[in-house]
């Protein structure tokens, strides 16, 4: 039997965009004040997980047709590569880089190499938690 759950889909489409805003709110915050690559990805995560939970399997992985395995494994890859770049300039390992910069919608605005670290950080976070929420579904 089917349950018509319409009010708990329409909702859920509204609380995982304002769940994903403050995601990556978290995640652009993190170099400077709290938050970060693994804040920003367990909440980020947490938007996925309430979709899978909304709507069965086979319906969001039309939506969403990312394999998280890999994303995690890219994150991975992101994070230690950052590091190595450092070094190949002769610098310590995950040794930061940054500069000011003048955007022409933001002004000026401070890029560091610590932004491509944290996400390298939240794409594991994601990858790993919501793979790890799919393996548990599926065992029931």
């Amino acid at each position: 039997m089917r349950i018509n759950d319409v009010i708990l889909r329409t909702v859920a489409r509204i609380v995982v965009f304002i769940i994903l805003t403050f995601g990556v709110e978290l995640f652009l915050s993190g170099h400077n004040n709290p938050g970060g690559g693994f804040i920003g990805g367990l909440v980020l995560s947490s938007a996925f997980v309430l979709l899978y939970l909304v709507n069965d399997i086979e319906t969001v992985r039309k939506g969403i047709p990312f394999d998280f395995k890999k994303i995690a494994a890219f994150g991975v890859l992101l994070a230690v590569g950052t590091g190595f770049g450092s070094v190949l300039f002769g610098e310590h390992f995950l040794t930061q880089a940054f500069g000011h910069f003048h955007l022409p919608i933001f002004g000026i605005t401070e890029l560091s190499t610590v932004v491509l670290f944290e996400a390298g950080v939240a794409l594991t976070v994601v990858g790993v938690v919501v793979t790890i929420i799919l393996t548990i579904s599926e065992d029931v």
